[in-house]
């Protein structure tokens, strides 16, 4: 598939993501009515409903390795073909991420008791951040995007006690001294 079409698909797939968002009754964006670029962790109430916040790393990080996943699947595919499973699969994420379901697993599972889901511009930008991560894994040599992937890890879990790991496993097996300690 040529660029140009990749590109043409890639945009529809985030269209169709916003908008099944949106059906899903997901705000545009922040209820508070403007749009930062950047949500400090301290602003729990703007967290995922903004441009970036401190879970952005981990959405970068699905970038580095939806690009070694794909590449180890579809190694014949052009990046721009694999660029689109990966938008395809962090899109999926984002729809059940916002499902009633997950927010409320949230809700029980970890600290976040305050959290209603992400606004409709957090998701799209989410996934727009997972493909700069996906490109930066595709042009950097390995160990630069694994040395990035861990600082961006140590630095979220130093400064807000969450990355990525934690996230998935208080989701998947929530284990109370974590909690505990993640809420200070």
């Amino acid at each position: 598939m040529s660029r140009s079409k990749c590109l043409i698909v890639g945009l529809v797939m985030i269209a169709a993501t916003a908008a099944i968002l949106l059906a899903m009754g997901r705000i545009p964006i922040c209820d508070c009515g403007y749009v930062l670029l950047w949500t400090p962790a301290s602003d729990v109430a703007g967290s995922s409903q903004h441009i970036a916040d401190w879970y952005t790393p981990s959405h970068i990080i699905h970038g580095f390795l939806f690009y070694l996943f794909l590449w180890l699947i579809f190694r014949r595919s052009s990046v721009g073909e694999r660029a689109l499973g990966a938008i395809f699969i962090e899109a999926a994420w984002e729809i059940i991420e916002n499902s009633p379901w997950i927010i409320d697993r949230y809700r029980e599972a970890t600290i976040a008791a305050g959290y209603t889901g992400d606004s409709v511009l957090n998701s799209i930008f989410d996934i727009l951040w997972m493909l700069a991560g996906f490109f930066f894994a595709w042009r950097m040599p390995v160990w630069v995007t694994v040395l990035v992937g861990i600082a961006f890890e140590l630095l979220a879990l130093w400064v807000i006690r969450d990355n990525l790991t934690l996230n998935v496993l208080m989701l998947v097996y929530p284990v109370e001294a974590i909690k505990t300690w993640q809420g200070g």
